[in-house]
């Protein structure tokens, strides 16, 4: 464990929100019991629930260019960078597979992909091009992948259906992953991924997105310039994010289609400009103070949000396997009697699940909290 250095708050707090966002969608009380933008979209379309991967990649190609871009344009060895940053992947990769194993560890139908497997993946892909290739070849490689990605999409034909058909289990993806990851997909499909390797490739280009807005902070514009241009970025990506959904592919988080790459790199842009303008642009010393002291429990959160993210995936999982005796005979699970309580509140189903979530959400700070205090940064 170790101090971290100096950072942005701002990138601190967009982190603590995503990962707050990320607890709460994924620990409701009653999974059948959800407020609509508390869930992904059933398919096409998208909701609240939908931004948060997206912001993670966002954010990691952001912290890229800050740290890995920088060191490189400043002389460092380039190879050692690319060796460091695959250790990490491969750690980041390693974790993810870790909990999709747990706790039954069945090698022969565990779930190979993941959120934090992809996290991995586009970390991987992105190092070399953050630090051997410029910002024109950057956009250019950016161009390429979600050209390719379009072309295979829309014109393989897909054997047995044909091309072009952007249904659950029957796009160019989904092929892909049956082909080599027959057996060890997402089980509530079994013949698709929603963090498939076909996928990957628009996912990298929302961190290469981020990459790019790093580079522009380091660029020699003031702050407050650098905070217009990127919220006209914003707006930009979020009007081709809609164009693109209406001439080329549909939003789609689990196919992560051109149009949703550009709609939700659109919305971090957003986001991120409003946080960089409070915490690190903002003129206004009162104000600048107050809203350092509103969004510090996203900064706690943001400062540990690798270990958050894992931490509270496994004891999510726990709560699911820990089963307790009943006095009839039966068991339940540890989760299923932590919500009882809450679930009997008179406030309706939705509300205690999401109440819950809260909860839980609140427990998970407390944790970064104390890690804080401590000064314990785990870094992967």
């Amino acid at each position: 464990m170790t101090t971290p250095a100096s950072r942005l708050s701002s990138l601190d707090a967009f982190r603590g929100f995503t990962i707050a966002a990320m607890v709460l969608v994924n620990n409701p009380g009653d999974w059948n019991n959800l407020y609509s933008q508390l869930a992904h979209a059933k398919w096409h379309g998208w909701t609240f629930t939908d931004t948060i991967f997206p912001f993670f990649l966002f954010i990691g190609g952001v912290s890229m260019a800050l740290s890995l871009g920088r060191l490189a344009a400043e002389g460092a060895d380039k190879p050692r960078l690319l060796a460091k940053l695959a250790k990490r992947a491969a750690l980041i990769f390693l974790i993810g597979f870790l909990l999709n194993l747990i706790p039954y560890f069945n090698f022969d139908k565990v779930r190979i992909p993941g959120v934090l497997q992809r996290i991995a993946l586009c970390t991987l892909l992105a190092a070399p091009i953050v630090v051997y290739c410029g910002w024109r070849l950057q956009l250019a490689i950016i161009a390429a992948l979600l050209t390719v990605y379009s072309a295979f999409m829309l014109f393989y034909p897909v054997p047995g259906i044909g091309a072009g058909v952007l249904e659950p289990g029957k796009d160019f993806g989904a092929y892909i992953d049956r082909m080599l990851l027959d057996g060890h997909m997402w089980v509530q499909s079994k013949t698709w991924d929603p963090e498939g390797l076909f996928s990957t490739l628009p996912a990298l280009c929302s961190q290469l997105f981020g990459v790019l807005a790093g580079r522009f902070l380091l660029s020699g514009l003031t702050r407050i310039e650098q905070t217009v241009w990127l919220l006209l970025a914003g707006l930009l990506f979020l009007w081709l994010g809609v164009i693109l959904d209406a001439i080329l592919m549909p939003i789609n988080k689990s196919l992560w289609t051109p149009s949703y790459c550009f709609l939700m790199t659109g919305w971090a842009l957003l986001i991120f400009s409003a946080f960089f303008w409070l915490l690190d642009v903002n003129p206004y010393g009162a104000v600048r103070a107050a809203a350092a002291r509103w969004t510090r429990p996203f900064q706690i959160y943001g400062m540990n949000a690798l270990f958050i993210f894992a931490f509270s995936g496994l004891v999510a999982k726990m709560f699911g396997y820990i089963k307790l005796a009943q006095p009839d005979g039966g068991t339940v699970s540890l989760g299923r009697t932590l919500y009882a309580p809450v679930r009997d509140l008179p406030i309706g189903a939705v509300n205690t699940s999401v109440l819950y979530a809260l909860l839980f959400n609140a427990a998970m700070f407390l944790l970064a909290w104390g890690m804080w205090r401590k000064r314990w940064f785990v870094k992967v």
